[in-house]
């Protein structure tokens, strides 16, 4: 791959992974893929065949034995985490437990917390897009799961990223607090037209969004194509023999 693609209008980027290459341990992956901008991806796969390690490569945690990541066509593979126009979102949501919503939410604005008057807007601003309006002077334990995850993706917002990554960012809540917060996601992406890539080992998570999947298999792309065409009884062999017989309702 050696196209160019660029940032959407709405404020997603496009993400390349061209020809990336990264071992671990005894496995080869090798990544040659494309997400569209102001699109959602959703990556699933069995357990080891590589889907953290492809959020952990576009964010920079992770780096390639050779091959490029761009984003917005920009060549990033050698550019720091935190110079990345990428923000994260974890299963663990990395509250800091003696910082109540305000300050959790404002270190996504500012590391040492010294807002000015626009980021305690926009930090305002975020509160409220997640539903956390009123909620804004309570420490984590104060708040319940879904909460905190909100908090979480309220501190990825602040940062004005155009890309989402959500590694597996829901798995530990129950199915309808997982969709509930699965619905806030594509309503922010609806508002702000992100890219937002996510990890589940839930499919039906993929369909509760209008996605991209990408079904990965040892380190490599089996499948791709639009969620509901490879969640269908017309999807490939392979990714129906790890589907099994789940139930894909949403």
């Amino acid at each position: 791959m050696t196209e160019r693609v660029k940032q959407s209008a709405r404020g997603g980027a496009a993400i390349l992974l061209d020809t990336v290459r990264f071992d671990y341990g005894d496995m080869a992956m090798l990544f040659d893929f494309t997400i569209e901008p102001s699109s959602v991806a959703a990556i699933i796969g069995p357990s080891g065949a590589g889907k953290s390690t492809v959020l952990n490569l576009i964010a920079g945690f992770e780096t390639p034995l050779s091959g490029k990541i761009l984003i917005d066509g920009d060549d990033i593979t050698g550019v720091a985490p935190s110079q990345r126009p990428v923000s994260m979102v974890f299963q663990e949501n990395n509250l800091f437990a003696h910082l109540d919503v305000v300050a959790n939410v404002g270190l996504g604005r500012k590391p040492n917390l010294r807002l000015t008057q626009a980021d305690r807007a926009a930090v305002n601003d975020a509160i409220a897009k997640v539903g956390l309006a009123g909620k804004e002077q309570r420490k984590p334990a104060a708040l319940s799961g879904g909460e905190r995850q909100r908090v979480a993706i309220a501190r990825a917002l602040v940062r004005n990223r155009p890309v989402l990554l959500l590694d597996e960012a829901f798995a530990s809540l129950g199915p309808a607090l997982r969709h509930e917060m699965l619905d806030l996601v594509g309503q922010l992406q609806n508002d702000t037209g992100m890219t937002i890539v996510m990890v589940t080992h839930h499919p039906e998570d993929a369909l509760r969004l209008p996605s991209t999947l990408f079904f990965l298999e040892n380190g490599r792309v089996a499948a791709s194509g639009p969620a509901r065409e490879l969640l269908s009884d017309k999807s490939p062999s392979l990714l129906r023999k790890y589907l099994g017989s789940q139930d894909l309702s949403v």
